[in-house]
């Protein structure tokens, strides 16, 4: 094995990632708020850790976007304003139109199997009428969509949107009126995919991505572009 001066083995998980991991999963779930402030003392001690690895941790997440950072007054969650919103949709239609074009020259009944999955546990979260069971099982079909491509970029480039669209998906709880209407999109989402119809599954994707920013932000279209966002 060639020695690469500056290269280590890594042995575990270093404080700071597991804290940032922490932090990352309370913002997705809501556990802390969109707004709320991010104090070091009383992190620091609900963690039991110095400060230096929480400051480190904080920060990776304000490269992130999901912290940010106000002069003489600290770390805050990210607020999701309108625009933020539409540029969320935005950005995600891009990376799973990419992940589906991949997935679609895959191994079809492989993935659709997985997203399958996916959609069984929203209706199984449905039936126990747990909102926030049934937001992971959406969130994981997309997740599983994306991972099915194979690229590592797609992967990377749709981690802090994944978290982002979590934060969206408690406002499109209310405007549902039955898990029926999500489960029947991603049900055909995986039945084009399943019969390589390809021109149908990116219209059924982007009509979801289109359904969601509608209940989000009526009057606002993807294809419109974010002039319609004010």
């Amino acid at each position: 094995m060639v020695a690469l001066p500056g290269i280590e083995p890594v042995s575990r998980e270093s404080t700071a990632a597991v804290i940032a991991r922490q932090l990352r999963d309370a913002i997705m779930t809501g556990a802390l708020p969109p707004g709320t402030q991010l104090g070091e003392t009383d992190l620091a001690s609900r963690f039991q850790v110095s400060r230096g690895p929480l400051r480190e941790a904080m920060q990776h997440l304000v490269s992130e976007g999901l912290l940010r950072s106000e002069r003489h007054r600290g770390l805050f969650v990210i607020d999701l304003e309108p625009g933020d919103v539409f540029d969320v949709y935005l950005a995600r239609s891009a990376v799973e139109r990419a992940a589906l074009l991949c997935a679609l020259r895959g191994d079809r009944d492989a993935i659709a199997a997985v997203l399958e999955q996916a959609v069984a546990d929203m209706a199984a979260a449905a039936d126990d009428d747990d909102p926030a069971a049934l937001s992971t099982a959406d969130l994981a079909f997309h997740e599983a969509l994306i991972t099915a491509s194979g690229s590592k970029r797609l992967v990377r480039m749709a981690r802090t949107l994944l978290i982002e669209t979590r934060m969206c998906l408690t406002l499109l709880q209310g405007t549902y009126q039955g898990v029926e209407d999500r489960v029947e999109e991603h049900t055909r989402i995986i039945e084009a995919l399943r019969t390589g119809d390809a021109d149908t599954a990116l219209d059924l994707l982007d009509a979801h991505m289109e359904d969601a920013i509608g209940r989000l932000l009526p009057g606002s279209s993807l294809k419109e572009g974010a002039t319609q966002v004010s």
